[in-house]
């Protein structure tokens, strides 16, 4: 009688266990991993992300029907959405358009109701000093003025972009481009419920650029910070990023 009472109470302490990994999983916060560059440098290929599904609102498990908002969406914000091409996917990038919102782009350039969204211009290099080989930032006394940035995510291939730090309504993130003029010019107005992304690795990203809005019942959450990076380019952990907040 004991030994099943003993087994009746494991069973009973693992199925609250589930129960809680379950709500907790379903309503406040999710974990991703990033396969993809389209967010280098905010997000590295391997970097695994908690995403806070609680912050906009409360939405009914493995579907898009959502009870109620807590919080609107707001540029600048890095989201998970679930793909509106094949909803069998998640896609994270990050907003810039919100419902009635008219856009602008003009190569890398983008206008948001007629602003330009200002950026300032990086110059870096490697420094094996840093943890995890970071591009320095220079000169080292242009730090003070990027919100205490005195580096940028290293990874394969970083010599053929410039970097920049991104200010979208007051939300000041790195972004990256080629080093090649781009002349396209767009214009789109952001119809109502629906909201436009675009990604931080600016041209190379599969964003609302190529293939449209997202509907606000696709949204999942917003990323909050990086609890694990694996570099598998170089067989090693990014040690470096652990705890690191998402802007």
């Amino acid at each position: 009688m004991k030994t099943k009472g003993k087994i009746r109470e494991y069973l009973e302490s693992f199925l609250v266990a589930v129960l809680i990994a379950f709500v907790l999983r379903s309503f406040v916060v999710e974990a991703f991993k990033i396969p993809s560059g389209s967010m280098i440098p905010t997000l590295l290929i391997g970097d695994h992300i908690f995403v806070n599904k609680f912050i906009y609102g409360l939405r009914v498990p493995f579907t898009k029907h959502w009870l109620n908002h807590f919080k609107n969406l707001e540029r600048g914000d890095v989201v998970v959405f679930i793909w509106p091409v094949d909803e069998d996917k998640d896609f994270i990038k990050r907003v810039v358009g919100l419902p009635g919102d008219n856009l602008r782009f003009e190569g890398d350039t983008i206008f948001v109701n007629g602003e330009k969204v200002t950026s300032q211009m990086l110059r870096v290099d490697a420094d094996d000093k840093l943890p995890g080989r970071q591009l320095k930032i220079i000169p080292e006394a242009t730090a003070n003025d990027l919100n205490g940035l005195r580096s940028v995510p290293y990874y394969r291939g970083w010599e053929k972009f410039d970097y920049h730090l991104e200010n979208l309504a007051g939300v000041k993130h790195l972004m990256q481009l080629d080093r090649y003029p781009h002349p396209e010019v767009s214009e789109v107005t952001v119809p109502e419920k629906q909201f436009f992304v675009v990604g931080d690795n600016r041209d190379n990203s599969a964003d609302s650029r190529e293939w449209g809005f997202v509907p606000f019942e696709n949204l999942k959450g917003k990323a909050m910070f990086i609890w694990l990076s694996l570099d598998t380019d170089d067989k090693r952990l990014r040690w470096e990023r652990f705890g690191k907040w998402i802007q």
